[in-house]
């Protein structure tokens, strides 16, 4: 009788971007993968994601992601990379990383990251979840040609999809919401949070309708859902919504958050984006 034996699974193609080989004391290498890819360098989400993993990993962690920002200082040439990963200072309740992201002699991203023991408490929330309808009734936005990142996820627009980026006229707003998940599904967790709250095309997009060359330069992410909040959601769609703040002088502000489909706020997210006119 032969014994049949299953042949092992491929990775995610989020676990495998996140795969993390350590190096020494506060060393760790990876590579960039092209399911990953945006126009220009892998997605943004995931450089922050990764960085992120990087301390998650690290033996001397302490507690769970509290807040991740991330300051892209130069393009992530895609092949392999190394991150510095250091805790700062280890408190009683929250723990201090500092993070880069190296290629060769050149630093092109740093990030800085606090964790903490979270406990229970008084809580109360003060923003809503805007009123939409369910995911399942809101169809499958097909993604967008050339950015092959977008087809590792799910997205089903509410408002704001695909911009039109011949129609001329500009818009009074740059607002999106969107039911969003990993795909193939995955269980919902920091990292992937985390390169979540980063899903959106650029607000310049969608508000002036033509195309800007742009580049995101700084994003904080807070992460207000701790893991079992985050295991409660699990591979469920959320709800991400984004806005453009202000456009001035070649910068503008986005802000973004998550919300898990019972109405919590899972993560929120500021960013600051160079545009050339």
């Amino acid at each position: 009788m032969t014994e049949t034996r299953s042949l092992p699974s491929a990775p995610h193609p989020l676990d495998a971007a996140l795969a993390l080989d350590p190096l020494g004391e506060h060393r760790f290498g990876g590579r960039t993968t092209a399911p990953w890819a945006n126009m220009v360098g892998p997605f943004g989400g995931i450089t922050a994601a990764v960085l992120l993993q990087a301390a998650l990993d690290h033996p001397a962690r302490l507690g769970d992601p509290l807040a991740l920002t991330v300051n892209f200082a130069g393009p992530v040439a895609d092949g392999a990379f190394e991150i510095d990963a250091r805790p700062a200072r280890t408190n009683r309740a929250t723990q201090h990383w500092s993070l880069s992201l190296h290629q060769g002699d050149h630093v092109v991203s740093t990030a800085s990251a606090v964790f903490a023991v979270r406990r229970d408490t008084w809580a109360a929330p003060e923003l809503t979840m805007p009123e939409v309808p369910p995911a399942a009734e809101v169809a499958v936005a097909t993604p967008r040609a050339g950015i092959e990142w977008a087809n590792r996820y799910e997205m089903r627009f509410v408002e704001g999809g695909w911009p039109d980026l011949d129609a001329g006229d500009e818009l009074p707003h740059s607002r999106t919401a969107m039911w969003i998940r990993d795909l193939p599904e995955r269980p919902l967790d920091a990292p992937a949070l985390a390169a979540i709250s980063d899903a959106f095309y650029p607000r310049v997009f969608r508000r002036r309708r033509r195309f800007t060359p742009i580049g995101t330069v700084s994003i904080t992410t807070l992460i207000h859902a701790d893991p079992r909040a985050l295991a409660a959601q699990g591979a469920r769609p959320v709800l991400a919504c984004a806005r453009g703040v202000r456009f001035s002088q070649g910068f503008f502000e986005q802000r973004a958050e998550v919300w898990g489909d019972d109405g919590t706020l899972l993560a929120s997210s500021i960013q600051i984006v160079y545009y050339r006119d």
